[in-house]
């Protein structure tokens, strides 16, 4: 159970910050609930460690953690029965972020000169997403924002998780897959030309392996600088070809092919989809708008263009599950069958919040598993690269030795 260091504010207006062992977050905004206290904001001790050097980084943006604190803050607050104006008085005096405190300044002006709530956030289009704005002007227009922020709460927060887990099994490899290419632009700048002039010296033939290695070796001491230019021009060519659809196409198509990631990327892509079709159901909102935004923020164009073209047949009166059948190949095994369940059960929304839970949890123990399949893959690789090195060199050596 993690120590968080917690900022709280009483009903009163009165600011107190302390120290509270807790499962989670929620769980420490509960036990803050009961004694009269709204919580503002939460570190971990664990991310305090982690995120002392951050203090010195300024923050040009709203992050992901800031809405979600933002989101939860907003249900507290709103379940403690304070009024939209008072909940950002409170909020816009506590975050630290400069942005997002001038949007709470903002949209308090706005609400104090009568305007809804869901118009004022949606000045804000690059913070508030479609998904976000739909969910609050729903909730505004039935009288549920309580319930509404709650939802958006727990779906932002498990979203997040999920994608931090992925991301997270995806930095070893990244930082591996760079010192190595670290370490290669330096052991052919300035080792490789020193081995290559002994090597010409011994005047025998040399293998093409070996060749190569010299080709390699010269060409990067006389232009060096290439080898700092190119990687970062290949970074924001591969950066400008993932803006086009074409790019996208590509890249998309390639995942959902390679053997080892397309269940993966099924899965979360699914993930990622159900849960947002649960969460905007059990809102409220129409299954066609439902389709539309979720349609809008898919991360994958395969699954994008899965639900944009099932928004026409749902239009027509056809089913979710039946206007998804031909695309049944890019989602997990069994999904469309339990979302075909939930329609004839009237339970649309309970079995798409399941499903998004069981497919959650495969996500991520596949992610520990890829975890798991990396690294020996990485050091294989590495050690390939080691021997290709080694006996470029040595060979060569060997094969003089033995002539004399």
């Amino acid at each position: 159970m993690p120590n968080y260091f917690y900022t709280a504010k009483s009903f009163d207006g009165q600011t107190k910050t302390g120290t509270l062992f807790a499962n989670d977050i929620m769980q420490l905004a509960k036990a803050l609930k009961a004694e009269n206290m709204l919580l503002i904001k939460a570190i971990s001790s664990d991310q305090k460690k982690k995120g002392s050097w951050n203090m010195l980084i300024p923050s040009f943006g709203v992050s992901t953690k800031e809405k979600i604190m933002m989101t939860r803050n907003l249900w507290i607050m709103f379940s403690a029965g304070l009024s939209l104006v008072k909940i950002f008085d409170i909020l816009s005096a506590q975050t630290k972020n400069t942005k997002l405190k001038n949007i709470m300044l903002n949209v308090n002006v706005m609400l104090n000169k009568g305007e809804s709530f869901s118009d004022a956030l949606a000045r804000y289009p690059k913070v508030f997403n479609d998904f976000f704005l739909s969910m609050v002007k729903i909730g505004e227009e039935s009288g549920t924002l309580e319930a509404t922020f709650e939802i958006l709460s727990n779906h932002m927060d498990r979203d997040w998780e999920l994608k931090s887990k992925i991301r997270g099994a995806l930095i070893y490899p990244c930082i591996i897959l760079i010192v190595m290419g670290g370490i290669g632009i330096v052991v052919s700048t300035f080792v490789l030309p020193k081995f290559s002039s002994f090597l010409l010296g011994m005047n025998i033939p040399l293998p093409l392996y070996t060749r190569i290695l010299i080709g390699l070796g010269t060409y990067s001491q006389r232009y060096w600088y290439l080898s700092l230019v190119i990687p970062v021009v290949l970074a924001y060519a591969f950066f400008m070809a993932m803006k086009t659809r074409t790019g996208r196409l590509t890249r998309d198509t390639i995942l959902l092919r390679v053997p080892l990631l397309s269940s993966f990327i099924k899965k979360s892509n699914a993930t990622i989809i159900i849960r947002s079709l649960s969460s905007l159901n059990s809102s409220g909102i129409s299954l066609v708008r439902s389709l539309e935004i979720t349609g809008a923020t898919a991360p994958n164009i395969y699954f994008k263009n899965a639900l944009n073209n099932a928004i026409e047949k749902v239009k027509k009166g056809e089913k979710l599950s039946n206007a998804l059948k031909p695309y049944a190949k890019i989602f997990p095994f069994g999904a469309i069958d339990m979302m075909e369940v939930g329609e004839e059960t009237g339970k649309t929304s309970l079995v798409l919040k399941k499903l998004a839970e069981f497919y959650e949890q495969e996500v991520i123990e596949e992610t520990k598993n890829f975890s798991v399949i990396i690294e020996p893959l990485l050091l294989i690789f590495l050690g390939l690269v080691v021997a290709f090195f080694a006996i470029s060199i040595i060979e060569p050596m060997y094969s003089s030795l033995k002539s004399i």
